[in-house]
């Protein structure tokens, strides 16, 4: 392993965690991300900080809970002296570039003038090329890519000339168009006979006597609307959706590859962490859920995969550890050799990928706020080793506890139950010391 490798962050948008083909789904088939779990590690229990754009992104750039980024809800930028990826690995001596969605703040252009959206990174492109309507993945992810590619094939391998590292993000809009499509943009894909489609998943029904935050949330009709399209589906709408959401994967799935190629053919891949995530995962059906802004299994988890030959075991896929989106930039910098920016939430797993007998964490916590208009409406959600726990500011039934070692699909809700009085206490104190410890406003004792 070199002492400071390349790294190349490749992230997606609005992937779960099982939109991968070498994750056991039949439905897709993704060669490239499969490459990358064979030739490494997948976390399968990797979980984001946020379930929505913006605050996951805010999250991922700087290690730190949306609470402490200043982004719960999309549109702003990361507060003013809050250490980036960019900015920390700018004054580390590496060369960081960013192609691609980054969707805090101001949208940035191409070049090097500080234009209040760069935080440390040289963007290769400008976000939303002229000419290209910005809501599809299916029309800029080529471009982004074209850049990132571009720049990749400008580098020179390691020791053909003394230069500093390089740390590229490669940020892809797909599958993300999936929000427009449920918006009744069927354009954007063909559908086949309906024989052909995929099944239902096992947990499609809502679970039983439905949190009032949860049904408030169906009926939101703005930020995040979605949901609100789906009252009338039958079931082969239903699996019309999923159909269409394997598809849009499976087109950043080429666009990945075509990073991946460049890398190979510049003699960059032996001297490059690659890590593959995805700022928040999608519905897919689970509970008759569509897209995003709920802690749903499916919408908070998301790929978590990493490659660096001889440094990175291969073809291993972990089902214990616990990771959190707030552990990429921690990561990043133990590979580099560098220190984290100060007081980060999140923490390196690269001690769990050398001895994955360590305990690694102990839980992870996601943030939610579903209203950009109603600041107070919100959920947050602990996941320890085997159960996990959600609490709502607002509504009837306002707890959720899971136990997912006998329930993954979470169809069977656990608050209520006596037996597990206890359970639900000791996760009530579990994210009060959290709220505590991160000064979150959240009020856990209201329940």
């Amino acid at each position: 392993m070199p002492a400071r490798p390349n790294i190349l962050v490749i992230l997606t948008d609005q992937q779960t965690h099982g939109a991968l083909s070498a994750h056991g789904n039949p439905n897709l088939h993704t060669p490239h991300m499969d490459s990358l779990v064979r030739g490494g590690i997948s976390f399968r229990n990797a979980y984001c900080a946020a379930p929505v754009c913006g605050p996951s992104r805010g999250s991922l750039m700087t290690g730190r809970l949306p609470h402490r980024t200043g982004v719960e809800v999309n549109g702003p930028d990361v507060r003013p002296g809050v250490a980036t990826m960019g900015e920390h690995f700018r004054q580390a001596g590496y060369r960081p570039y960013y192609a691609g969605k980054l969707h805090l703040g101001p949208r940035p252009s191409k070049g090097v003038q500080d234009d209040g959206a760069k935080r440390g990174f040289e963007f290769l492109c400008d976000e939303y090329p002229e000419g290209i309507p910005p809501q599809l993945g299916s029309d800029t992810d080529p471009i982004w890519t074209n850049h990132a590619v571009e720049f990749l094939q400008q580098q020179s391998p390691r020791g053909a000339e003394a230069e500093s590292p390089f740390l590229l993000v490669a940020s892809l809009h797909n599958p993300h168009d999936i929000c427009y499509w449920v918006m009744e943009w069927s354009h954007i894909v063909d559908i086949p006979a309906d024989s052909d489609l995929p099944p239902l998943p096992a947990n499609f029904e809502p679970v039983e006597d439905e949190p009032g935050f949860v049904k408030l949330c169906r009926h939101r009709t703005e930020y995040g609307p979605e949901m609100s399209w789906t009252h009338e589906w039958d079931e082969t709408a239903w699996r019309r959706y999923l159909y269409v959401y394997d598809r849009l994967t499976e087109r950043v799935d080429r666009q990945i590859g075509r990073l991946l190629d460049a890398l190979e053919e510049r003699g960059l891949a032996d001297d490059t962490l690659v890590i593959l995530t995805s700022d928040h995962g999608e519905g897919v059906a689970a509970h008759r859920w569509v897209t995003k802004l709920m802690l749903w299994e499916e919408v908070v988890k998301v790929p978590f995969v990493m490659r660096l030959p001889g440094a990175i075991p291969e073809n291993r896929i972990d089902r214990t550890q616990l990771v959190s989106g707030l552990d990429l930039l921690p990561t990043l910098c133990d590979y580099a050799g560098l220190a984290p920016p100060e007081d980060v939430d999140g923490q390196s797993i690269r001690p769990v990928v050398e001895n994955p007998a360590l305990p690694g964490r102990a839980s992870v916590v996601t943030q939610l706020q579903a209203f950009m208009s109603e600041e107070t409406k919100k959920g947050r959600m602990i996941r320890t080793a085997r159960y996990k726990y959600i609490a709502f500011s607002h509504g009837e039934r306002p707890e959720m506890l899971f136990d997912l070692e006998d329930d993954p699909g979470e169809m069977r809700n656990l608050a209520n139950q006596p037996d597990y009085g206890a359970v639900l206490a000791e996760h009530r104190a579990l994210l009060q010391t959290e709220v505590e410890r991160t000064g979150d406003s959240f009020d856990v004792q209201a329940r």
